[in-house]
């Protein structure tokens, strides 16, 4: 970001900046609602399911295949985000970035009319294929929204601005969960009303984005385009001149275009990146195969396990814990570091799935069990947005530099959303097969996760890419005194071997 941007200060929010972000914010909050969507009315969706197989086969539908249909159903809309998510980078700069949100719209509003009308034409495929393409359009969004607001946002703010991302993501799991109430929209007769209200957000970003400027980093670096960049500047920062800023976003680009792109194969193949971008892939994978949408998509039904009366409620109660620990990360983030509350994430969330094992375990002698268990689910999410929830994507922008954070930016995004897809497809059938034992799976997997930040993953606050890439030359084997104290001699030592390494690197890559 143009270091002019720091002269504005935390109080100069223009009106031009707020709508900006706000319309951007706009595909996160129906990212999140597409998640938390399919929760609530997951018992009447099956009877019409069983309905249709009814009328057209004249028999009720096998406990089998409602369970791989259901689980078909969530698991989906990964697939559609897994195989998009490949996507944003090119799209990106094709389009431009709010051209691209613009056009993705399209695929919300294909993806809710079929959702919507699935009942009414008795087709659980349309369905099933509505979930797939509004997973297209979130694995979009997902890359669109935090490059666009993070290019516009002025650099004193960008990180407050940056984490409105996974805010707006978690209040749309929330607005999901109201309206999936059964006397709002959850109802046998309205639930097709539920999954077509995901165009909502759709209209109004649309009629929003043609007030909002395209990113001046992108017009100047990208396009080379100086003239419509300053008058994306003036608008954003509500000033006529913008000379630093463009003075700064010049030797970006010029260092830019010293340092070429690199490819998903080089990232894997170069010694320089595949410390990195293991990291970047396990992060990932502990944000997803911890558990936590294995609570999104079936909290209702974990719920009715643990003999809540009104397991809706507490579902929403789930989602209400979501947001407010959301807020409470967006303050320790800076104070903490990145590395510190992962583990204490990643910890958390283990001890959690533990005592919710061993309430669920003894939930039919001890009645009383379903309040723990259902403190440890609130204690689950709350957890997991200290820490998985919004450090590994900090992670990902800050291991790799511009030359090769595209192409880690989407392996990383990939990885995401296959885990998301393997929970979502695969927790039903976990859960059937063990019970009350379903969580010491993820009480497992968290414990190698804690592990492997501890000993593998550097501390990055603060910290520039240089440093922390000279970090993974000099300490191959342990990351762990990364994440402590560099006097000002180690500091000098680093500077000098990330020079080196930067010779180093165009010559094993080229």
């Amino acid at each position: 970001m143009p270091a002019g941007f720091q002269q504005l200060g935390a109080e100069r929010v223009t009106g031009t900046l707020a709508l900006s972000v706000f319309t951007a914010v706009l595909g996160s909050l129906e990212f999140g609602y597409n998640i938390g969507v399919i929760n609530a009315p997951q018992k009447i969706i099956e009877k019409d399911y069983n309905a249709t197989w009814i009328h057209r086969y004249k028999e009720p539908i096998p406990t089998t295949t409602l369970t791989s249909l259901w689980s078909l159903s969530v698991a989906i809309f990964s697939v559609g985000g897994m195989m998009s998510s490949f996507c944003v980078g090119f799209v990106s700069e094709w389009l431009g970035r709010r051209k691209a949100m613009l056009i993705n719209n399209l695929l919300a509003f294909i993806g809710g009319a079929m959702m919507g009308m699935a009942k009414l034409c008795l087709s659980f495929e349309m369905m099933i294929l509505g979930r797939f393409i509004i997973g297209a359009y979130c694995g979009l969004a997902s890359g669109l929204v935090p490059m666009y607001v993070g290019e516009i946002a002025p650099t004193s703010l960008r990180g407050a601005l940056g984490t409105l991302h996974q805010l707006a993501i978690v209040t749309g799991i929330l607005f999901a969960q109201i309206l999936g109430l059964e006397s709002l929209l959850g109802s046998e007769t309205l639930w097709p009303v539920l999954m077509g209200v995901t165009v909502l957000p759709t209209v109004l970003q649309m009629a929003l984005l043609p007030f909002c400027p395209e990113s001046p980093r992108y017009l100047y670096i990208i396009r080379s385009q100086e003239h419509h960049a300053k008058s994306g500047l003036r608008r954003l920062t509500g000033m006529q001149d913008v000379g630093n800023a463009l003075a700064e976003m010049k030797e970006e680009k010029r260092r830019m275009d010293m340092e070429r792109k690199v490819s998903i194969a080089e990232i894997f193949r170069s010694p320089l990146y595949r410390q990195p971008i293991i990291i970047a892939i396990l992060l990932q994978l502990s944000q997803q195969l911890t558990g936590i949408n294995a609570i999104f998509y079936y909290s209702t039904s974990i719920f009715q396990k643990a003999g809540v009366q009104s397991p809706v409620y507490a579902t929403i109660g789930a989602g209400t814990v979501n947001c407010a620990f959301t807020v409470v990360s967006l303050f320790l983030v800076e104070k903490m570091g990145r590395r510190t509350l992962h583990m204490l994430g990643l910890g958390g969330m283990c001890l959690c799935a533990i005592i919710m094992t061993v309430a669920l375990a003894l939930l039919e002698s001890v009645p009383s069990m379903k309040y723990i268990s259902m403190l440890a689910i609130f204690g689950f999410v709350a957890f997991f947005e200290v820490g998985p929830g919004p450090i590994p994507w900090f992670f990902v922008a800050e291991l790799f530099s511009q030359g090769p954070r595209p192409a880690a930016m989407a392996v990383a995004g990939c990885s995401n959303w296959t885990a998301n897809f393997i929970i979502g497809m695969s927790f039903q059938y976990i859960a059937d097969l063990c019970g009350p034992y379903v969580f010491l799976i993820f009480a497992v997997l968290l414990l190698f996760f804690l592990l492997f930040t501890f000993f593998r993953v550097p501390e990055t606050r603060g910290k520039t890419f240089d440093q922390i890439s000279a970090g993974f030359q000099r300490r191959p084997v342990s990351m762990m005194d990364l994440d402590m104290g560099m006097d000002m001699d180690m500091d000098m030592d680093l500077d000098k071997a990330s020079t080196e390494l930067e010779y180093l690197g165009e010559g094993s890559l080229n």
